[in-house]
């Protein structure tokens, strides 16, 4: 591809941690780089909530993928996609449905490099990538209105990144904001897909593992039980509402996990009315 739209090349920047190479070693990956396990190790030491927490992420979206599948919805776009860890999203979507469509946006260069894997779906379905950054929704949408019916409802899925973004008061970022900008575009009868880490569950954990991201350049902004349901302000969450990431709908799996102790982590599904 050429033209303003072209993809970068493929530079990885390997001086500092990135968060989605952080989460592969916690899942057990190989897309990482030492700068990024030393993180990982330092954290999980401070927090060790860590691994089943990106454990739990992981099971948790391919439930509400289903969820999103079973209720019809045909398209998803998946922001802040992360390193390919099977079954990827499309994978759950088109295994429920092979009709779907789905879009994945990152802007992690080795995310870029994983296009291809992550493109392979089924044959009746579409599967795209976009290398873009979330705080660019004008690019990621337009591109996105390429492969999907932006007038049809769409499963919008925002696993374990709103974290990483601020909310305006001591930052750049206006979290809130930027996702219901997403969500303005989005037709009615359309899914938001969320987690997010919280303090309310392992307040000293999460201050640890918090203070650690920022000292490696990455914002960490954990949020309440309150601040978590306002992204779903107007919106019609599916039950059992928000909730703890392993109890949401949760299967054989996911109970045995909670006797593993707590994760730090909200999660809820709601829908556009």
């Amino acid at each position: 591809m050429t033209g303003p739209d072209a993809a970068p090349p493929t530079v990885i920047d390997t001086s500092r941690p990135h968060p989605a190479r952080v989460y592969d070693w916690w899942l057990g990956g190989k897309d990482n780089y030492p700068v990024d396990e030393e993180l990982a190790r330092k954290i999980l030491a401070a927090d060790g909530t860590a691994v089943r927490g990106a454990r739990a992420n992981r099971r948790f979206m391919h439930r509400a993928v289903r969820a999103a599948a079973e209720a019809g919805i045909r398209q998803f776009l998946d922001i802040g996609t992360g390193i390919p860890t099977e079954p990827n999203l499309h994978q759950v979507a088109q295994g429920a449905a092979p009709e779907s469509r789905v879009v994945y946006a990152d802007n992690d260069p080795i995310v870029l490099r994983h296009a291809e894997a992550l493109l392979h779906g089924s044959a009746e379905g579409s599967t795209e990538y976009i290398h873009a950054d979330v705080r660019d929704p004008e690019t990621i949408l337009r591109r996105a209105g390429e492969s999907l019916d932006l007038g049809r409802p769409v499963a919008l899925s925002l696993i374990a990144l709103t974290h990483y973004l601020g909310d305006g008061a001591d930052t750049d970022d206006d979290v809130y904001g930027l996702v219901e900008r997403y969500v303005a575009r989005l037709a009615p009868g359309s899914f938001l897909i969320l987690s997010q880490v919280t303090q309310d569950l392992s307040p000293d954990g999460v201050a640890r593992a918090a203070e650690l991201f920022r000292r490696s350049g990455t914002p960490f902004h954990p949020r309440t039980l309150p601040e978590f349901r306002r992204f779903f302000d107007g919106l019609e969450l599916l039950g059992p509402g928000v909730i703890p990431v392993h109890g949401w709908r949760p299967e054989p799996e996911d109970v045995a996990a909670q006797a593993e102790g707590v994760v730090p982590v909200y999660a809820g599904v709601a829908r556009k009315p």
